[in-house]
């Protein structure tokens, strides 16, 4: 998402903010012998439209089938798990009939220990399950129960069937049901937050900061001072408007719908002119205004009403008044909906508002520090018109995307590194004064601050230069278009005449159903990257995990398929297969498969550190050794 942030740059994260199932144990007994088998009683709480599968699912039917384990070598299941009646309905997820259970279910899972353990011991289950409902799905996950039980004696015939790998050495390592890291929310929960403050930094926006203090003081009276629930009032009010539009566009779109749309390549055409129509204006082509009628219509209400009412109006009218400095943020964080995640808009407006309304409400409140900002001036004209050269930067990446699935080969790789270059220089050149836009005059000479500005734009441009000629840009590759055979690469060239190979795509099979042939055949586990044209954070793994050393000694041991869910003949094969497979259409998803039963050994979704990637690989590829002997 640090695209976004260069643009200017409920439910939250399942497993970490959102789980809609509770599982508690709510019966034992306190005291049982040891190798004694006796049951445990588990309640599992659902919330909302969720269901939770039965037990008795066929596991090749879809979803996965609710499964308790022992989280303990010192324990273990000592039978088959009973439950509470299921509902026998027909799934639209999976086109078949399936149990499941809606709101509340009960299970019965009968454990034992070890014969040789005595006094207090840990009753530790965990619970491998998914949840639907009528429309979407979310990953699978695992989690763990506890309970305290005293051992006394020795049961006469005791349990002794007890496997030395738990259900935890299966855990399926998920991140989020959007395929989004934790760290990149909050990475992107600041990128939002510095566009809110950023836009405070634009002159539509700066010049109405000591406008709203006279108004609060104005109504502060004889005082001068302003009142603490007016000031919360008026920023709340900013920030209603801000985060209303990111709702609107999330309820608009809907839980399913958002992978479709952040992949089409209508919406990343619209986006990536949107982007351009932005940054123009941002250079000041023309001049993004609200109808005047409008604007004149909530400035004479906040005058002519007063305390709360009043306060409400004072708010909109600023969000109103700074609608053409604010448009090409605002903009820009709707355009993270692109990222395929829906609850994007709502935090991202958040994020933003909140930065962008503090500033107002602070000096409402304590006017005296009113003089202690810097005086309005042509700086803030340069820090919006390099704004407006970053947005148009960051439309390459929209309009690349649209153009690698519509199969234009228009914007390739080369062409988007030489835009880079040439806006991120020209940027270098208009900090230094070399030329003026409409209505500037120029410096009469360079400050250190304009030089201590431009030179990072300078540096950056020379730095893009190589991958004019084929060499990797490390992360940057996954913001700019991807790279082809066709480009042109001297890199490549210089490779091959020396018999090497740069080429970390040749390794990879598109056709699932061969990849399983081939694997058996060499009695390797399958290694399925699901992956996505317009998928940043496959870009950001291809470019900066994937080369690595200890990475590609690990693909070495594995059959290595890539298939593409959102463009080309395949895409809605290869996304009903992920669903199938993984129950999430989340990108990228990583699954390493046992080619013989098709089963699932690990699983990884989103953008991962190369050392829990390895730790990821390693893990499948023991556990296919261990399924395997």
């Amino acid at each position: 998402m640090g695209i976004v942030f260069m643009a200017l740059s409920p439910f939250f994260v399942y497993g970490q903010l959102l789980d809609p199932v509770d599982y508690q144990i709510t019966d034992y007994p306190e005291t049982v012998a040891a190798g004694e088998v006796f049951n445990v009683t588990v309640v599992a709480t659902i919330e909302g439209d969720w269901h939770l599968y039965s037990v008795l699912n066929d596991p090749d039917a879809g979803p996965y089938p609710t499964t308790f384990s022992s989280g303990s070598s010192q324990m273990a299941v000592a039978g088959q798990v009973e439950e509470s009646e299921a509902v026998i309905a027909f799934d639209p997820n999976f086109n078949t009939e399936l149990g499941w259970h809606s709101n509340r279910a009960e299970f019965t899972i009968p454990v034992a220990f070890r014969a040789e353990l005595q006094g207090d011991q840990t009753i530790r289950l965990e619970v491998l399950y998914q949840v639907c409902d009528d429309v979407s799905c979310l990953p699978p996950k695992t989690k763990q129960m506890e309970a305290m039980v005293t051992l006394e004696g020795v049961a006469e015939n005791p349990h002794t069937d007890f496997e030395e790998i738990s259900q935890a050495d299966i855990e399926f390592e998920m991140t989020s049901s959007a395929g989004v890291p934790l760290d990149d929310i909050w990475t992107y929960i600041w990128l939002a937050l510095m566009a809110g403050f950023a836009a405070l930094l634009t002159p539509c926006v700066f010049p109405l900061i000591p406008l709203t203090v006279s108004y609060f003081s104005n109504q502060g009276g004889e005082k001068k001072k302003t009142n603490w629930t007016q000031a919360l009032i008026f920023g709340f009010s900013i920030i209603l408007i801000f985060t209303g539009l990111g709702a609107i566009l999330s309820a608009i779109l809907g839980v399913s719908g958002v992978s479709q749309f952040a992949s089409n390549p209508w919406v990343n055409l619209f986006i990536g002119v949107l982007f351009i129509f932005f940054g123009v204006s941002l250079l000041g082509l023309f001049e993004l205004r609200l109808p005047y009628q409008l604007t004149n219509w909530l400035n004479r209400k906040s005058n002519e009403s007063s305390g709360v009412t009043g306060t409400l109006f004072m708010g909109f009218t600023i969000s109103a008044v700074s609608f053409s400095c604010t448009a090409p943020f605002v903009g820009a964080i709707l355009a993270a909906t692109a990222g395929g995640e829906w609850f994007y808009p709502i935090v991202g407006m958040l994020a933003f508002s909140t930065a962008f309304a503090a500033p107002f409400v602070l000096l409402a409140l304590f006017p005296q520090y009113l003089e202690s900002l810097p005086k309005s001036g042509s700086w803030m004209n340069v820090v919006k018109v390099i704004l407006g050269f970053i947005i148009l930067a960051a439309s390459v990446k929209f309009l690349a995307n649209a153009d690698i699935i519509f199969d234009w080969g228009v914007i390739t790789r080369p062409l988007g590194i030489a835009a880079w270059i040439t806006f991120f220089f020209i940027a270098g050149l208009y900090i230094l004064g070399f030329f003026a836009l409409h209505g500037e005059e120029r410096p009469k000479s360079i400050t250190t601050g304009r030089l201590l500005l431009a030179i990072p734009f300078f540096l950056f441009s020379f730095y893009l230069i190589p991958g004019l000629m084929g060499a990797s840009l490390g992360i940057w590759d996954a913001w700019l278009p991807a790279s082809k055979s066709t480009d042109v690469s001297v890199v490549r060239s210089i490779s091959s005449a020396g018999g090497g190979s740069t080429a970390v795509e040749s390794q990879w099979s598109d056709n699932y159903e061969e990849s399983l042939e081939k694997a058996i055949a060499q009695n390797v586990p399958v290694f399925i990257d699901f992956t996505g044209y317009t998928c940043t954070n496959c870009r950001a793994m291809e470019a900066t995990v994937f080369p690595l050393d200890n990475i590609q000694e690990r693909f070495a041991q594995m059959e290595q398929v890539k298939l593409y869910t959102d463009g080309g003949s395949r895409a809605e094969e290869n996304q009903q297969l992920q669903f199938d497979i993984t129950g999430t259409l989340a990108l990228p998803t990583y699954v390493i498969l046992d080619p013989h039963t098709e089963r699932v050994l690990d699983q990884l979704i989103g953008f991962t550190r190369a050392a829990e990637f390895e730790e990821f690989l390693n893990r499948g590829i023991d556990r296919y050794r261990q399924v395997r002997s």
